[in-house]
């Protein structure tokens, strides 16, 4: 089969400017970078007709570290109700630099389900991503020189909270010591940086409404403690609408197409390991308004990006999905049923059958949130029908709906039989009414006791001083109600990135808490997880060039 880099090439691409009239918003609202993207007016947003619209979700099993294909069959379940003759559009997070030069190679689906144009949206894309770095690092360089113009008065800071942050994997970068060389260098401190997706800003982005509430949630931003332990915050460094005019344009949802002309809106991207691992609320409304059936997708296994799309962004946003769609692949069954990593690829009914479990443990914690789960199957070569017919067994004994894809190989034709399944469900038997892990008013600790024993299955949580520290921190601040943002590995239910399948008596360990006062949210680090990842033996940055004028090497 051709590369994703070739099928997307051969596309003919049209003007985003007629992928916007189709869709029905007006030709004179569309703000063009380029020929083939653009930025699209957050006015634009129809509360009614969101209402009248079809929210569907797509998340997936725990992961192998090859993932599972979430956002391609995100695309190419659009595709497929597109094909039925229904109004789809999909949307999705920006990728991140840091994977597509370190493991992944991109992450705009892949094969003949893709967004265009797929060298764009996985480079700069838009400069959503330099937006939210430069924001996030102007306020780190004005809050160093604050500190640093006070550093002789009783108006200095005596602890600081914000770091610095960079959309590339460098492990160097995750401790460091700044304004060494000097006092004209500044004071020095010992911070470090971030990956740009797990950025508070980024947060900010994809949680806020409109520029008000964007304005009003970077002036929040906790950036340290005064002398008299009072927070100190960017309204209080007086920089709160110099960093949104940073992010005016950021804040408007990017609008770009399929490998099959169909609309898709793709902004925002935090991770959903170290972030919460969903698009833009604005994004994911704008898309509402104008189609009827909306797919969008939460990172990695549901156990994160879903709890998080379930418990932050819904109760956020009042949004409730239709329907669920879980996906799942022989290849991750069989790592999660005992088989060798270098095995998963060979055929293997025991191994299937043996990682049902961690399936089921998905389809429960999705249930929780009072979803209907639709599993898709999604197919590799490699994949036999016995293994397939397994899993469509299991799961009809399960009573959740089943069909395999197959759009990798067939774009939207190999999606349609999920696309029926998809719609059939949403008329007769959709989601319940949105249910929540724990209440807004729960204290912390029981938030992370709830998520770590109910869509985990910890059995016990034990907090280090530092986290205890944070802790009552946040009760002094009274934001107790804001939810929680569990960092944690995305390979295992548990901290262990090796336990695979359902991990059983396991204890987690809360290691920092992070306040994201202005995101509104808590973030809990649990084990080893890094803010900063690093980058593979082999990165994927050895295979990208330029040959011939055109860009080789993305995925």
């Amino acid at each position: 089969m051709k590369s994703d880099i070739e099928i997307a090439r051969e596309v003919s691409l049209k003007k985003v400017k007629e992928i916007a009239i189709d869709l029905g918003i007006p030709r004179s609202e569309v703000l063009n970078y380029g020929k083939h993207m653009a930025k699209i007016p957050i006015e634009l947003i129809d509360k009614k007709k969101i209402q009248e619209h079809n929210l569907i979700l797509v998340t997936a099993i725990t992961p192998t570290k090859a993932g599972i294909g979430k956002t391609t069959v995100s695309i190419g379940l659009s595709l497929g109700l597109n094909k039925l003759g229904k109004k789809s559009v999909v949307a999705l997070r920006e990728p991140s630099l840091g994977p597509v030069f370190g493991m992944k190679g991109g992450a705009a689906g892949g094969g003949y389900a893709q967004v265009l144009p797929m060298e764009n949206i996985n480079l700069h894309f838009t400069g959503d991503f330099h937006a939210i770095t430069s924001a996030h690092n102007t306020i780190t360089a004005l809050l160093d020189n604050y500190i640093y113009q006070n550093r002789n008065s009783c108006e200095g800071l005596k602890e600081i909270k914000w770091k610095r942050v960079l959309d590339v994997n460098d492990r160097s970068l995750r401790n460091i010591v700044s304004g060494l060389g000097g006092t004209a260098n500044g004071v020095p401190t010992e911070t470090g940086f971030d990956i740009t997706p797990a950025s508070e800003i980024m947060a900010i982005l994809c949680l806020s409404t409109d520029i008000d509430d964007l304005k009003r949630r970077v002036g929040n931003i906790l950036l340290g403690y005064t002398h008299n332990d009072e927070p100190f915050t960017v309204k209080d460094l007086g920089i709160a609408g110099a960093i949104t005019v940073l992010l005016k344009d950021a804040l408007r949802p990017n609008l770009v197409q399929t490998t099959e002309h169909t609309p898709a809106f793709v902004h925002g991207g935090p991770f959903a390991n170290i972030a919460h691992g969903c698009n833009s609320i604005l994004a994911t409304q704008m898309a509402l308004t104008y189609g009827d059936y909306v797919i969008t997708e939460a990172g990695f296994g549901a156990d994160l990006g879903a709890e998080k799309f379930f418990n932050i962004k819904c109760r956020k946003a009042g949004l409730t999905p239709k329907v669920t769609v879980l996906v799942a692949t022989a290849q991750s069954l069989k790592m999660h049923g005992g088989v060798p990593e270098s095995q998963i690829k060979e055929p293997n009914v025991e191994g299937i059958r043996n990682g049902l479990a961690n399936l089921d443990k998905h389809i429960e914690n999705i249930k929780s949130f009072g979803q209907q789960v639709i599993v898709t199957f999604n197919r590799y070569t490699t994949d036999t029908d016995e293994e397939i017919n397994l899993a469509a067994a299991h799961c009809q004994k399960q009573g959740v709906g089943f069909a395999v894809n197959n759009v990798f190989a067939q774009g939207g034709e190999g999606g349609m039989e999920l696309a029926q399944l998809v719609v059939d469900t949403i008329e007769k038997n959709p989601s319940q009414q949105m249910k929540f892990t724990y209440e807004d008013n729960d204290s912390v600790k029981t938030k992370v006791k709830k998520v770590a024993e109910q869509i985990y299955g910890a059995s016990s949580i034990v907090y280090t001083t530092l986290a205890d520290k944070k802790l009552k921190q946040i009760e002094s601040l009274g934001i107790s109600h804001y939810p929680i943002c569990i960092a944690k590995t995305q390979y295992s239910f548990s901290s262990d990135p090796k336990a695979y399948g359902v991990a059983k008596n396991f204890e987690l360990k809360v290691r920092d808490v992070i306040i994201n006062n202005g995101a509104e949210m808590i973030v809990i680090i649990m084990g080893e997880i890094m803010r900063m990842p690093g980058l593979p033996k082999e990165p994927q940055a050895n295979h990208i060039d330029i040959v011939n004028g055109q860009v080789e090497g993305l995925s």
